[in-house]
This record gives structure tokens, sequence and C-alpha cells, in this order.
């Protein structure tokens, strides 16, 4: 079965070029969400649910069909365990197609690539503020404060909200530093 389906985006907020150009294509069936927004995407999740092997859905966009590389990998992988395919008319993807490397493992590979990129970013970022004297992370309370909290628990004499409102050390840092 030829499923066509489509939602509304800024350039085409009521489906009409999608329309014209799935139906060139003779789709068995049009399904079409009734907003753009990522969320609740009804009838995707229906359609998914649906598709059988030898199914294919047509998109006229890739963006049409998922919201992030993550959920493009997603849908990919619902699709290729029942046997159905995707194709993409804007960009020409088609994964029915055998031609090599399928086009499920490159996105994997470019959502493996996307993830790495940001943690070399973040990673880099550290280093720099770390190299410029900066510190990541929740500030140090000072250690005078700390000993005078650790003096003031092995007391016995004060509760845990004295503790802190005299010192400023929560319980969980306190205990923190009395495993030390």
């Amino acid at each position: 079965m030829l499923i066509g389906y489509m939602r509304p985006y800024i350039e085409d907020q009521n489906c009409e070029k999608q329309i014209q150009t799935l139906q060139s294509f003779q789709c068995d069936q049009l399904i079409q969400e009734e907003h753009s927004s990522a969320k609740k995407r009804i009838h995707l999740q229906k359609m998914m649910e649906n598709i059988q092997s030898g199914d294919k859905i047509l998109v006229n966009r890739l963006f049409i069909l998922a919201d992030s590389t993550r959920h493009l990998v997603e849908l990919l992988e619902i699709a290729h365990a029942k046997g159905a395919f995707f194709y993409s008319i804007h960009e020409g993807i088609d994964t029915s197609s055998e031609g090599g490397y399928s086009f499920e493992e490159i996105v994997k590979h470019l959502l493996d690539f996307q993830s790495d990129v940001i943690s070399e970013r973040t990673r880099k970022g550290l280093d720099r503020a770390k190299q410029k004297g900066v510190s990541a992370g929740r500030p140090k309370k000072p250690d005078e404060n700390v000993k005078r909290a650790i003096q003031m628990y092995q007391s016995k004499q004060h509760s845990l909200t004295e503790i802190k409102n005299e010192t400023g050390i929560s319980k969980s840092t306190l205990y923190r530093y009395l495993e030390r």
C-alpha cells in the first residue's frame, strides 16, 4: 500500500501543496495531521502502528515526517521491523531501494555524529573555562564553614536544621564531607 503522510507547516498551512504532490503519486491512502505541532501527532502514531510489510509511506519533505534526527531513527526502526519503507520526495530518499548502505544506517551514524559533536563542544567549553580559572558546577563552600558544621554535628548538640541555618552547609553536603 502507498500511504501519503502530511502535516501543516509554515509554507503549506492547509497541506494543499502536499496533497497535490502526493496525489500525483497515486497514493492508496492520504493521512493528514490537523496541526503542525511536534506533540500529539495522533495520525502518525496510528499510521506507524498499522503499517504492514511492503507498505511505503510517502512524504514531500523529511521534516514533515520526523521532528528530530532521533525521532527519524525511531520511525525508521519501526518501519524496518515491520518490513515497511519511507520515500521522501524532495530529498529523493527511498528506503526500499537496496543500493548499498541503507538510509537507516546513515541516519544512525548521523545521530551518533551529532551527539559526539555536542559532547566535544561541551568538553572544549569546560576545558577553556578551566584554563581561565572558572570552575564548573556548584561553588565550593568555604572551608571554615565546613569545619564549623562538622564540629557542630560531632558535638551532637545541634540539629541539622540549626547547622544549616548557622553555616549554610546543607545536610547532603555535610554528609559528603563526613564520609571523607
